[in-house]
């Protein structure tokens, strides 16, 4: 077993924080929360899936974060594929979490909402329970299956009221969240707190633009993210048809930067529409590469279509295009609202046609997609900085522990100043 000193010689609680869909510190949210908590005096563990590309170690310590990782294939083929993925998923981290040995909490990160099993076989032995809600599991479902109501929603439904039962304290990415698990989920206001995702500032610190990554157009637009079925690449792309079809504007070209299990269908549907001249998609691209092309990008797009999980969403994509300067153009969705404000324009829900509008009035003003840039950049070192995010987030670890005496808080000018990988 890895030793139980924290990084830089201080002693303090263990935490082990359980993650099934990405690994780490892929997976930038859990990565800020892994050093937050470690400046804190926390002494961290992680238990994840090896990535295929990167953290493809077994176990690693970066920067002080002892990181137990192991095999595991994705879903295919339907449920018989994900009983699979979340059977081996379990029996991995119940594996490691052993290996771990005591800690003082066990902070596990959704989707799936099956982390409650092993985290409950640790708050037997004293272990407090941090619920980390990144998704909605049940409205996830309804979004990407449209399926409606059937046995596996309810399926998914309980999973999430064990959960939230099994939650000594929960953290929620947005106050939509919020009201869910104290309304849904049944838990006490007081045991629920608001982190909320942020981009990594040093990260995102733009660089001179590329012209020539316009491909001899005059505009570059750009879409940052996964594509899974409900993340709307397909309503950008039909946008952008309309941009060019309907609004005669062929003065521009688009770059799709990230991938998912939706990305050969969308670069079909590309093709099919005509759209493969001027529609780059890039896979996923090194930090450096993607800072390239948000710096270069005259406007972003955010064409997460109206659903059940969207609306109440925070979009990490919206966030980095802030902290880039970028305008953005969206779909009217609460949450995206509730994170963009004026940096973004926004067209009813699911129209293709006005957001092909609202692109066309941005390109056309750039006074305004200046303007629309410094009051993003403004929110994120503002209101939506990380810094709240991590007040809030030793806050609830303190009220995980309220009776268990005393809680590293960690020194606040010391926050954030570890170096990242």
């Amino acid at each position: 077993m890895l030793g139980n000193a924290t990084h830089g010689g201080r002693t303090g609680r263990r935490a082990l924080i359980l993650v099934e869909n990405l690994s780490v510190p892929f997976d930038r949210r859990v990565w800020q929360e892994c050093t937050t908590l470690r400046d804190a005096g926390w002494t961290v563990h992680v238990i994840c899936p090896q990535g295929s590309k990167r953290d493809t170690e077994p176990e690693a310590e970066i920067d002080g974060v002892r990181i137990h990782r192991y095999p595991l294939r994705a879903a295919t083929g339907g449920p018989a594929g994900y009983l699979r993925e979340y059977g081996s998923a379990l029996w991995h981290t119940a594996r490691l979490a052993r290996k771990v040995g005591p800690v003082d909490v066990v902070h596990a990160c959704n989707p799936p909402d099956l982390l409650f099993l092993p985290a409950m076989w640790l708050k037997r032995r004293g272990t407090r329970f941090v619920f980390d809600q990144h998704d909605l599991v049940p409205e996830l479902y309804l979004s990407r299956f449209d399926r409606g109501e059937d046995l596996l929603y309810r399926g998914v439904c309980a999973l999430e009221r064990m959960t939230y039962r099994a939650a000594d304290i929960v953290l929620a990415t947005n106050e939509s969240y919020r009201d869910v698990a104290v309304r849904r989920g049944g838990k006490k206001p007081a045991d629920v707190f608001v982190v909320r995702s942020a981009p990594q500032v040093d990260r995102f610190q733009p660089v001179p633009p590329e012209p020539e990554l316009k491909r001899g157009k005059p505009h570059l637009l750009c879409y940052l993210g996964v594509m899974g079925p409900q993340d709307g690449v397909d309503y950008a792309l039909r946008a952008l048809a309309k941009l060019r079809d309907d609004l005669g504007r062929t003065d521009w070209h688009a770059v799709f930067v990230g991938a998912g299990d939706a990305f050969d269908a969308m670069v079909e549907l590309s093709r099919r529409l005509g759209l493969s001249e001027q529609v780059q998609f890039t896979g996923r691209i090194p930090d450096a590469d993607l800072v390239r092309y948000l710096s270069t990008a005259d406007v972003c797009l955010s064409p997460d279509p109206r659903n059940p999980l969207n609306d109440v969403s925070t979009m990490n994509k919206v966030l980095e295009y802030m902290a880039m300067g970028r305008p953005i153009v969206s779909f009217d969705l609460r949450e995206a609202r509730v994170s963009a404000g004026d940096a973004a324009v926004y067209a009813p829900a699911n129209d293709e046609a006005q957001f092909a509008e609202l692109i066309t009035l941005l390109l056309d003003d750039p006074e305004k997609r200046a303007r629309m840039g410094k009051i993003g950049q403004e929110r994120i070192g503002g209101a939506l900085s990380w810094q709240n995010s991590q007040r809030e987030l030793l806050a609830a670890y303190t009220a995980a522990c309220r009776d268990r005496g005393s809680v590293p808080t960690g020194a606040p000018g010391r926050m954030g100043r570890r170096p990242h990988r």
